[in-house]
């Protein structure tokens, strides 16, 4: 269903059992998915495509032009994948030439309301950002992350896998996977309770936490904290995934 008053232009390709509402604002180069859901007021610009099964609130605004003032009308893009929520007010910018001129939304992702997510952002799938969680450009989240309300993360970091973020935290360094950053921005423990929820067993939790204190509890430096989880029985792809992050941080690790 199309209401009468939403403005959509003529290029636009719209899917199977698409619902836009009233008063909704559809510009030119927008791909949108079967099955995917716009409540009234929405407004989706730029080179967007919107994947199927989505539902968009209202006053949220999709692929606008970002707010980095080296942005010259260049067109870039914004790909969301399937089966996201994203509420009310919500705001996703495109991506700059700067970058990889796009910004990415995995699937199956909750986006609470007065969420920002800036330019060049990539964030994948099955995570919950809560209200009023903002990305500066260039942050990439992995999946199953979960970022409290009022979070900020800063341009270019990076927040690994299954990790939890504290609300009212403000991110400045990478946050490797499967760790808990608490409320002052400091890391805790990892996000045991989370993998429980997933299906991972006691035993690869139990390495998981060894690899924890390899990392934050025993004084090791970054480089020594790497060869010591590579090191560590069992071959566990959680512990290199771990590693591999940490030997990739450019802006290093949370602390």
């Amino acid at each position: 269903m199309i209401h009468s008053t939403a403005v959509i232009h003529p290029s636009v390709k719209i899917g199977k059992n698409v619902s836009i509402g009233p008063f909704c604002f559809i510009d030119e180069n927008v791909t949108i998915g079967d099955n995917t859901k716009l409540e009234s007021h929405v407004v989706v610009k730029g080179k967007t495509t919107i994947g199927k099964g989505n539902h968009i609130y209202q006053f949220a605004s999709i692929g606008e032009d970002c707010q980095d003032k080296k942005y010259a009308g260049e067109l870039t893009e914004l790909i969301i994948g399937d089966n996201n929520v994203i509420r009310e007010s919500v705001t996703i910018h495109r991506g700059t030439v700067q970058d990889n001129s796009v910004t990415t939304i995995g699937s199956n992702n909750l986006l609470m309301c007065y969420v920002h997510v800036a330019h060049d952002c990539s964030i994948g799938s099955n995570s919950i950002l809560a209200t009023s969680a903002i990305l500066a450009g260039h942050v990439h989240i992995g999946d199953w992350v979960i970022m409290g309300g009022a979070t900020a993360c800063h341009q270019f970091c990076r927040i690994g896998d299954h990790s939890f973020v504290g609300g009212g935290a403000i991110v400045l360094a990478d946050i490797p996977p499967f760790v808990m950053l608490g409320n002052d921005s400091t890391p805790r423990t990892i996000n045991a309770e989370g993998l429980k929820r997933r299906g991972f067993d006691s035993k690869t939790i139990m390495q998981i936490k060894r690899a924890y204190k390899i990392l934050y509890r025993q004084g090791h430096r970054a480089e020594e904290a790497v060869k010591l989880l590579l090191e560590m029985p069992g071959d566990l792809p959680e512990i290199k995934l771990m590693a591999d992050f940490v030997a990739n941080s450019s802006r290093g690790i949370a602390r």
